[in-house]
């Protein structure tokens, strides 16, 4: 499998209305590095890197063998490493992916662990409040394969957007997010959308009576085919019913949607 591209102007990057399979691309972007590997053992994290008596601390982790294929872009001057993750996050987002892990700035940990641990490419070294992490799942028969988004800016003011593809060899079985990276997408989308889910699952609804309950002041709305079950089982999880309506969204699975 490749990465395939379509280049188009949105705040700079690709058009978010994306062919499945489709990678965004810096518009008047540089690459500066591209790699492809097949039968590589790969490492994503889900949470903050540290390093301690030299060893390096994974919260946790994705941990496969498969295909990965990766591109680095040097961004032009006018635009900023911040807008580059943004704009790619939601193209990628509206192509079916869901994110599994979202950090930014310190919250991620130590930027140099990233560049040189992670990705192994000294060219994204950068300050720890100067970078983004995503890694996001694509969906129904894609659902093996995750692709990774990292944004810096480098000491030299330059700044990159690194986003790499990984498609297992074998099943990636049962991923959950994060409880923070779900209430970060909540908070800066307004919405979740999760295409594959249809009945509610046990593992899912206790990671999202969890991840809502960081939060009880937010109210939302619940569409899908199994929404009023959803409900009724989040309400068990302990997420006030006062908080959760049906909606009449379309949708494929489930979908939250934050009630202003």
């Amino acid at each position: 499998m490749s990465i395939r591209v379509i280049i188009a102007g949105c705040l700079g990057l690709a058009s978010p209305l994306l062919l499945a399979g489709t990678l965004p691309v810096p518009l008047d972007a540089k690459v500066v590095a591209e790699r492809s590997q097949d039968d590589q053992e790969r490492v994503y994290p889900m949470g903050s890197l540290r390093k301690i008596s030299g060893s390096l601390r994974l919260e946790g982790k994705v941990e496969s063998r498969g295909q990965v294929r990766s591109v680095t872009y040097e961004l032009p001057a006018e635009r900023t490493a911040r807008e580059a993750f943004t704009s790619a996050r939601e193209a990628l987002q509206q192509d079916g992916g869901y994110p599994l892990f979202w950090c930014e700035k310190r919250d991620c940990g130590e930027a140099s662990l990233w560049a040189n641990e992670i990705f192994k490419n000294a060219r994204l070294n950068g300050g720890d409040e100067q970078q983004a992490f995503i890694l996001l799942r694509r969906s129904a028969d894609e659902a093996n394969t995750l692709v990774a988004l990292y944004s810096v800016t480098a000491g030299n003011k330059r700044a990159y957007l690194h986003v790499e593809e990984f498609v297992a060899e074998s099943p990636l079985g049962e991923l959950l997010p994060t409880s923070a990276t779900v209430m970060r997408e909540l908070r800066d989308t307004g919405k979740l959308d999760y295409p594959d889910l249809a009945a509610p699952q046990p593992a899912w609804v206790t990671l999202l009576g969890r991840s809502l309950n960081l939060d009880s002041t937010l109210r939302l709305s619940l569409s899908g085919k199994q929404a009023e079950a959803w409900r009724e089982q989040l309400v068990k999880a302990g997420v006030r019913g006062s908080r959760l309506e049906t909606g009449t969204a379309p949708t494929e699975g489930l979908h939250l949607e934050l009630i202003r």
